[in-house]
């Protein structure tokens, strides 16, 4: 079992033929609505690659709330335990994503949802194999953090691009740190990438990496300090949205299937690759044939 913690946002997406400059009116060539967020689209990873995965985040009791955790859970995710804040407003997002799969995101955070994490079934940690977080909800992830870590339970933080006094505090508490490249630039301002990571390590991580797109994902660890490469799959990426997202997910899963650092970064290489392919989140089964090939 995984546990999720941090984001989820209603994505509003729209296909252009352009993202342009402002002022202007254009027109969409297509739309879909659906459930996004960082470890939101994390456990829709890990539950459409086999694994069981908990989430735990907050929504408000709007029109988008009760639909959004509705969505997760039709795609296998547990939303039983989150939480559903009174007179709050869901996380929302436009995403703009053009011919060649770059995309835009305008994202609404909600209001009223509430900091503190005393509602948070932490027991729950106590018999899972693996724990992931973003940053989106600092409190949060901070103490699901600090009892993962006290229970000996693999923990694995979405690095994504935040304050960085919120990355300085939470990257020291996780296991393993795999950041976006902006998310890296946010933890060690004007570093190389190779010394953000080894800042990462030494504050505390077993395991630190920065995806980097079709360069493939550099990561180093504890034990051994000389940076690796994992090479980015050679697909032809049609929208990626998530797709960082669904390789925090899929690291997660190999966690708690105990693979080696090496083989789980491959796997969650693969699965990520797959979602920015296809649009959507792969399951284990294309994950696997991609593999093989």
């Amino acid at each position: 079992m995984v546990v999720c913690l941090g984001s989820v946002v209603m994505d509003h997406t729209f296909l252009v033929q352009d993202i342009v400059q402002p002022p202007s009116k254009n027109r969409a060539t297509g739309y879909s609505l659906g459930a996004g967020g960082l470890a939101a689209n994390a456990s829709v990873g890990v539950a459409r690659l086999g694994g069981r995965c908990i989430f735990w985040g907050r929504v408000g009791d709007d029109l988008n709330g009760p639909p959004l955790l509705e969505a997760l859970g039709a795609q296998g995710v547990d939303v039983s335990h989150c939480h559903v804040a009174s007179q709050a407003r869901t996380p929302v997002s436009a995403v703009l994503v053009d011919p060649v799969g770059e995309r835009s995101i305008y994202s609404y955070r909600g209001d009223n949802l509430g900091t503190e994490p005393d509602w948070l079934p932490l027991h729950l940690l106590d018999t899972a194999q693996a724990f992931l977080c973003d940053p989106r909800w600092p409190e949060g992830s901070a103490r699901a953090l600090d009892h993962a870590r006290q229970r000996g339970v693999p923990t694995v933080i979405d690095g994504e691009k935040s304050e960085t006094r919120l990355l300085l505090d939470l990257i020291p508490r996780a296991d393993h740190a795999i950041f976006s490249q902006p998310g890296l630039t946010n933890y060690a301002p004007g570093a190389r990438p190779v010394d953000g990571l080894r800042k990462a390590i030494a504050a505390g991580c077993r395991t630190a990496a920065v995806t980097r797109g079709e360069k493939g994902t550099l990561w180093l660890t504890a034990e051994d300090p000389e940076p690796r490469v994992t090479p980015a799959f050679r697909v032809q990426a049609t929208n990626t949205t998530g797709a960082g997202d669904v390789f925090h997910g899929a690291y997660a899963l190999a966690m708690a299937e105990r693979q080696g650092v090496a083989e789980a970064m491959r796997f969650a290489s693969a699965a990520g690759g797959l979602r920015a392919r296809d649009g959507a989140t792969p399951t284990r089964a294309m994950v696997e044939e991609l593999l093989r090939g």
